[in-house]
């Protein structure tokens, strides 16, 4: 069956069964590799991206209920060449070691940040419980979050 999807501003088509994962739907069939299969079973985060703005673990996600709606990966963070603040964040503190749980970090921090722009530490740390980082750097993955608050709010004067 042919799915409709709008996937970073533009509109895509897969030929896959609606129950099939949003995951394996972007990875196997879309050529989008930055969501990770992690857990499989929406725990990790490694698999995040936002559907309408909201942090949504793809891999329990069928991509039949995606049809139709704002689905935005890492991918489409960066706009003209140009890092999304977070993606910059991360690379100004370090915030990465093994780079696995990257993506979904982000996608997860850049939810916040569009609801909260000012997030304080603990609105950091709630927003990100759902992601899991195997190399422990999570103190440089809050402190990414809030640079890139900062900047947001510098940018927005």
């Amino acid at each position: 069956m042919a799915i409709e999807l709008n996937i970073n501003g533009m509109a895509r088509r897969a030929e896959v069964d609606p129950q099939t994962s949003l995951l394996s739907t972007l990875r196997d069939y879309l050529g989008l590799t930055g969501a990770k299969y992690g857990c499989g079973e929406g725990q990790c985060g490694a698999c995040t991206v936002l559907i309408d703005g909201k942090a949504t673990r793809s891999c329990i996600t069928p991509v039949g209920s995606a049809a139709g709606r704002k689905i935005t990966t890492i991918e489409g963070l960066s706009v003209n060449g140009r890092l999304h603040p977070l993606q910059q964040a991360f690379i100004d503190v370090d915030a990465m070691q093994c780079g696995y749980c990257t993506p979904g970090m982000i996608m997860s921090g850049v939810a916040l940040l569009d609801r909260n722009p000012n997030p304080s530490r603990d609105d950091i740390i709630h927003a990100m419980q759902g992601n899991i980082c195997r190399c422990g750097t999570y103190p440089r993955i809050i402190e990414a979050v809030r640079l890139a608050s900062m900047a947001a709010r510098r940018t927005a004067r």
